[in-house]
């Protein structure tokens, strides 16, 4: 099953990309011998149409179309639900189980998601109260990404 985070801005190079490469290497590593793929990032620039709702509809047409048929879609959204690193990996694992080809996760632009875009969504969740710089919230997915892996895989990085 192919991990796909889905974002709207671009990446800058620095310690944030470099920290996110960390991440995602080690969840490509880990992740292999438990049938995951990625996670893969694709990334978009910010539409630059006029008003906020133009603009978070042709955010959220790019990030639909980058979908797999039969994917499950998680955004990434202020107003989510909390969860723990545990619930994400029992996520995962009940996506592979069932054969799902791929779940992304969407982390909108500085406006937000669109309300099409939040609707085909299987889950809403957020990365707390707090309101985080996209690219360090790309760096913390990756991170609960690896997380989740290695809680599945029993590898002694998770403690509680």
């Amino acid at each position: 099953m192919r991990l796909s985070i889905l974002a709207i801005g671009k990446m800058k190079s620095g310690p944030e990309a470099e920290l996110l490469a960390r991440y995602i290497e080690r969840s490509q590593k880990a992740g292999r011998q438990l049938g995951f793929s990625g996670p893969d990032i694709f990334e978009w620039n910010e539409a630059k149409a006029s008003t906020s709702d133009l603009r978070k509809e042709d955010e959220a047409k790019t990030m639909l179309n980058a979908l797999k048929p039969g994917a499950t879609l998680i955004c990434l959204d202020e107003r989510g639900k909390d969860i723990s690193s545990d619930d994400l990996s029992k996520i995962m694992q009940n996506a592979l189980d069932s054969s799902v080809p791929e779940i992304a996760f969407a982390i909108g632009g500085p406006d937000g998601h669109a309300p099409n875009l939040r609707d085909k969504a299987s889950k809403i969740i957020r990365l707390g109260k707090m309101t985080w710089p996209h690219q360090l919230a790309r760096v913390m997915l990756a991170e609960q990404i690896y997380r989740s892996i290695t809680i599945l895989s029993g590898h002694p990085y998770h403690r509680v």
